[in-house]
């Protein structure tokens, strides 16, 4: 067996280890099992897997901070706060609950990652159902699922995801970013709203809601937290908009946050940290050195030559076929290896705005057709598991064939015609 056979192999198992969780072990064990098993078979240098660790450091500092900023509020109440005024506001009505929690979903999704809505909010949305006396909570939490991926890409820091694809120096200002992301996620948007609740419609009008529903009291800490997100949003859209990198912002924006909120409830900052999924760390340095290991093989450099001879000959039929290509891909190994790959290969081919955002169209709402689609659905069904809600892997298929496909064929669509 060869190298490049080996090293595909090894590739593929971590893949399937990632998004199957053989023995219930955690994706990140499997991702740097994979990282170990290249680097004992000698399929990779030590030297060129620190490469492949390195290359994610805008990534992890953006993770840490929005992690932080979100166990904050997590932990200080805010969602639960957004999620139960939303309920209130419903006045009985399923339609306006539903169309409520969405429009709370796109907000948080927009100024704080589509992670932190699935680990966030899926929570916070079912108390605020089990509040409301709702019978069936599914449809309100299916929103949480899908909006995360529909509306990630707006802004650079809606998706981690963004970073991987324009990631080391090649993020578009904010200005160039809405040029060409603004139509094609307002259409993102709107359909997955459209078709999910035309897939939703008959439980929604055979539900009833309770009308005296109790808001939670909002602490100082919570307003706090609320202060530190607006606060990190607006950092982040002027560095978006200079072209700075986003990692560093989000870092310093959510340590000051969580030591500021910390300090004010005199509480211990390490009983906060021990509420993160610190494993989400090493998940995505393993898969940096998966694809570090893959770029060896020759693949990224094929990739990239037919990119760019798409683009020299035929541009937008090349855009359409690259989004389509990889939104699918992603269902299959996951939409952050199959991100790491596609992002080299765009950098390496210098790809113009509409193959580039294609493909990033592509790794961010493709993943709506499975539940193993993105790291955000994944950390959305963990979520359901823990309220003792299961959505399996069929059931949510036929749900995504249905409402990602039209959406993302009408956003490429919109991205090609701008």
């Amino acid at each position: 067996m060869t190298a490049i056979s080996l090293t595909w192999g090894v590739a593929g198992l971590t893949a399937v280890g990632v998004v199957a969780r053989p023995f219930r072990w955690p994706e990140a064990i499997w991702a740097m099992l994979g990282a170990l098993v290249l680097l004992l078979l000698g399929l990779i240098g030590l030297h060129e897997a620190w490469a492949g660790v390195t290359r994610g450091l805008d990534v992890y500092l953006f993770l840490i901070g929005m992690m932080l900023l979100s166990e904050l509020a997590r932990r200080e109440g805010l969602f639960d706060w957004l999620a139960a005024v939303a309920t209130s506001h419903a006045k009985g009505s399923p339609t306006r609950l539903f169309a409520l929690i969405f429009v709370v979903g796109i907000v948080v999704t927009v100024f704080l990652s589509n992670d932190a809505t699935a680990v966030v909010l899926t929570p916070a949305v079912y108390a605020a159902t089990r509040a409301a006396k709702v019978k069936e909570p599914l449809p309100y939490l299916l929103v949480c699922a899908f909006i995360a991926n529909a509306a990630s890409f707006v802004l650079p820091i809606s998706n981690p995801a963004n970073l991987v694809i324009f990631g080391g120096g090649h993020m578009p200002p904010l200005g160039r970013w809405l040029g060409t992301f603004a139509l094609p996620s307002v259409v993102a948007i709107a359909a997955t709203f459209c078709l999910l609740y035309w897939t939703q419609r008959r439980v929604l009008k055979a539900e009833t809601i309770a009308l005296d529903v109790e808001e939670p009291h909002l602490s100082h800490g919570a307003k706090l937290a609320g202060a530190g997100l607006i606060a990190t949003a607006i950092v982040l859209i002027v560095a978006s908009a200079v072209g700075l990198d986003l990692g560093l912002p989000t870092f310093i924006a959510g340590f000051a946050t969580a030591m500021l909120v910390t300090a004010l409830n005199r509480e211990n900052p390490v009983e906060m940290l021990r509420g993160i999924s610190w494993s989400v760390l090493p998940l995505v340095a393993g898969l940096f050195v998966i694809v570090e290991a893959l770029d060896k093989t020759g693949v990224t450099r094929m990739l990239a030559n037919t990119l760019a001879e798409g683009a020299q000959t035929l541009p937008s039929q090349t855009a359409g076929l690259a989004g389509l290509a990889v939104a699918f891909v992603s269902n299959l190994v996951n939409n952050l290896p199959a991100g790491l790959l596609a992002g080299s290969a765009v950098q390496l081919a210098a790809s113009p705005d509409k193959i580039s955002g294609a493909i990033l169209i592509g790794v961010d709402l493709g993943p709506n057709l499975s539940v193993t689609g993105s790291l955000a659905t994944i950390l959305w069904l963990n979520a359901l598991r823990r309220e003792k809600q299961d959505v399996g892997a069929w059931q949510f298929l036929k749900l995504g064939i249905v409402v990602m496909t039209p959406a993302l064929l009408a956003s490429l669509l919109v991205l090609i015609l701008l």
